[in-house]
């Protein structure tokens, strides 16, 4: 084992193909894939790897993405340590607050973590203190344009698959619509495991009451309403939980100064977090001294069962059945409505040398000829 060893490479490859159906929400669909592959090298060759999605734009071609990659990130990772990198606290001052030209951020976090633990010699989620080995995984199916027979299809198979809970799309402007939605999941799953519902900012807060008392005069029990209002709507937020008419899920779209801000309103009974490593953890240190439960959203690949297994009293972790399990050697396994953490150092994946090669086009099936 060796430690304190500087990055001193880097590897970016430029990912792109079509989604297996047509994702989103409420405010926004998507169908293809667009991705960076971002490796982070050390002094041994050992790799770190993170993923950045372009979710909605296409991403300009690969001498481009390494113009502004070297322009805007490398310059502080050249190098350094990536334990350095990992446990720094910066201080935010006028211009160094903003976005990449890339959505490089989240990436180069899951990267330098990966690396400090393979470093370290530790599996991520060990190394951020980790106890136990596996946590409970709800099915999301990010599923608002799907038709009702690949809705009713998708959610029939997650529950033969023994997932702990189910979570749809909500917010159409015909509130009819959320109600069949929810008829169509019951039939699908039946009324045993939890039932959650996302609307993605699309009601006010007397909308989000109608909906949920509409929802409980259908037959529905509701376990979670996520980011029913504005992000920012603190008092709407706190206003809903004190109701008690379902538990408030909220964070997702905050950063950790507004996961802070909403904790600190008391405007949630769960905090959402998604994957950036180092915010994530505070987050969760913020959530645990108030006594607010932390749900873990959509992370890439899954990635976030590393932190969801660290922080304490984790139940729930998003997976939403994305096609890009081919994009790495071993994806995370699931069994029973569980989760495993990899027991290898570093965050448990690594790119495919296909996938690499091939840009991340999707396996021909069996007997197709390419």
């Amino acid at each position: 084992m060796s430690l304190n060893l500087p990055i001193v490479e880097y590897r970016l490859t430029r990912l792109a193909f079509a989604r297996d159906r047509t994702i989103g929400d409420s405010q926004v669909r998507a169908d293809h894939v667009a991705l960076i592959a971002i490796e982070l090298i050390d002094s041994t060759g050992r790799v770190g790897l993170g993923f950045a999605q372009s979710l909605f734009t296409p991403l300009p071609g690969s001498e481009e993405i390494e113009r502004i990659f070297v322009a805007e990130a490398w310059p502080a990772i050249e190098g350094r340590h990536p334990a350095a990198l990992a446990l720094a606290v910066t201080r935010a001052r006028g211009g160094n607050v903003r976005r990449m030209g890339l959505p490089f951020e989240e990436a180069l976090q899951h990267a330098v973590w990966d690396l400090f633990a393979k470093q370290c010699g530790l599996p991520l989620w060990k190394m951020l203190g980790a106890q136990r080995e596996t946590v409970g995984v709800y099915a999301s199916g990010l599923d608002y344009h799907l038709s009702d027979h690949d809705f009713t299809e998708l959610f029939g198979q997650a529950g033969e698959r023994g997932f702990l809970g189910f979570k749809i799309k909500v917010g159409h402007p015909d509130l009819g619509r959320d109600i069949q939605r929810l008829n169509l999941l019951r039939d699908a799953v039946g009324v045993h495991r939890p039932v959650m519902i996302d609307a993605n900012e699309a009601w006010t807060a007397q909308e989000t009451i109608r909906a949920l008392d509409a929802f409980k005069h259908a037959g529905h029990t509701i376990y979670w309403v996520e980011d029913p209002i504005p992000r920012d709507d603190f008092d709407g937020l706190r206003m809903l939980r004190q109701r008690g008419i379902t538990r408030m899920n909220a964070g997702e779209y905050l950063d950790l100064t507004g996961k802070r801000k909403l904790i600190e309103a008391r405007a949630c009974d769960m905090l959402n977090v998604h994957g950036q490593v180092s915010d994530v953890m505070r987050a969760g240190w913020l959530a645990s001294e108030a006594n607010i439960e932390v749900t873990f959203g959509n992370s890439f690949l899954e990635v976030g069962v590393n932190m969801a297994l660290a922080l304490p009293g984790v139940r729930w972790l998003e997976y939403s059945f994305q096609n890009f399990d081919h994009l790495v050697d071993e994806p995370f396994a699931m069994a029973e409505g569980l989760i495993h953490g990899r027991d290898v150092p570093g965050h448990g994946l690594v790119l495919s040398e296909t996938a690499r090669a091939n840009g991340g086009a999707l396996p021909q099936p069996a007997g197709q000829a390419a």
